[in-house]
């Protein structure tokens, strides 16, 4: 699979003036628009990937976390009817 970038077009002019100011000022040196392209085509094409894929594995770890607690999350006691007031009042809430 490959990364899609079409995403990221909007703010590539963004990203490339980072780019460009980032090695300015830290590295000493100055890229012009081409080369600051090149150099961010290359980041998101060799580097992107481990922070794409780490984020996959982030959202799968938190996505289970909360379906190991859904009964625990969306729970609805039931033979409520007469409990609390008016029918139609039930409420969802953690289980007891």
């Amino acid at each position: 699979m490959t990364m899609d970038t079409d995403f990221f077009k909007d703010k590539k002019r963004e990203v490339v003036a980072s780019l460009q100011r980032y090695a300015s000022q830290e590295l000493d040196c100055e890229l012009g628009d081409i080369q600051a392209g090149h150099l961010l085509e290359y980041i998101l094409k060799e580097i992107g990937p481990f922070a794409y894929n780490q984020g996959v594995e982030d959202a799968k770890a938190y996505f289970a976390s909360k379906v190991e607690d859904l009964a625990g999350t969306c729970f609805e006691e039931g033979l409520t009817y007469w409990h609390k007031g008016a029918p139609g009042s039930r409420q969802v809430r953690r289980k007891p």
